[in-house]
């Protein structure tokens, strides 16, 4: 049974050709703002927050099939009939979803740390990873970018799964978006995604289907979604470019912004995009 829609809230700027900028989990809208304040240059950005996630708020359960639902409704209010799509990590799985769903409005992808199969390395969290990673958010959202509580606090979290290239400029990003992303999603939203990775999710033999140029984005020591589940998903792609980042992890956007929205101008010219 198909939850009732959900009127999600959104970021929308610039004008153009639009790309609808999907989040990961946690994250919302505003964590896409890596990518929505340099693309809106060219571009109209929408970065909704998925249901359950910022500002788009339930308090009932829901199946991940219903973001699909939220999004296809947010495509029509906008009467956007074409669009790209841009996923980062969960975001990147309902791109793939959306390109299935509609392929006659999602006219390119580009896939930030995602994969169709997505697969994990992540090691056994210990008590003493969650304590050093709550002392190195708190002390991160007083002094963000502070050398020495990134030294001291954070390079002993669970930050060093996330990130290799630990620069202020990185802990900048993650006191900005990544804490408030985590404070404001849902039980709901949880337990659809991890109903959904239980179940065993894998679309790879679907992804021949997807005929539309693909940008396939990774970070070398990614422990979330490995670099290698990510190249399986370009492999299946039949029309897709495959980058990987050596000593970044799965946050690589805010690790290295500048070669990345680079590299991803530098897809959007050759697909005459812009």
């Amino acid at each position: 049974m198909v939850a009732s829609v959900v009127n999600l809230h959104v970021y929308v700027q610039g004008k153009g050709l639009p790309i609808l900028c999907l989040h990961g989990h946690p994250g919302s809208g505003l964590s896409m703002s890596v990518f929505t304040q340099h693309l809106c240059q060219s571009f109209l950005t929408i970065a909704p927050d998925l249901r359950g996630y910022g500002n788009s708020r339930t308090k009932t359960d829901f199946a991940m099939t219903d973001h699909l639902h939220d999004l296809e409704a947010l495509l029509d209010r906008y009467q956007i009939s074409e669009c790209l799509v841009l996923g980062w990590s969960l975001g990147g799985i309902l791109a793939m979803e959306l390109a299935l769903r509609l392929p006659e409005r999602v006219k390119g992808l580009i896939l930030i740390a995602t994969a169709a199969r997505p697969r994990g390395s992540h090691p056994a969290i210990s008590w003493h990873d969650n304590l050093y990673t709550g002392l190195a958010a708190i002390a991160n959202a007083l002094q963000p970018g502070d050398r020495w509580h990134i030294d001291t606090f954070a390079k002993r979290s669970l930050f060093r799964y996330l990130v290799q290239q630990h620069t202020p400029a990185t802990y900048e990003y993650i006191a900005k978006y990544a804490v408030s992303a985590y404070l404001q999603t849902s039980s709901p939203a949880q337990r659809a995604l991890f109903t959904a990775l239980k179940s065993g999710y894998n679309r790879l033999q679907d992804l021949s289907q997807i005929q539309c140029p693909s940008l396939i984005m990774a970070g070398a020591a990614d422990r979330h979604i490995t670099p290698e589940s990510s190249q399986e998903t370009a492999r299946h792609l039949p029309n897709s470019d495959w980058i990987c980042y050596p000593n970044t992890a799965h946050l690589f956007p805010w690790e290295i912004p500048d070669r990345v929205l680079s590299d991803i101008d530098r897809w959007l010219a050759l697909h005459s995009f812009i």
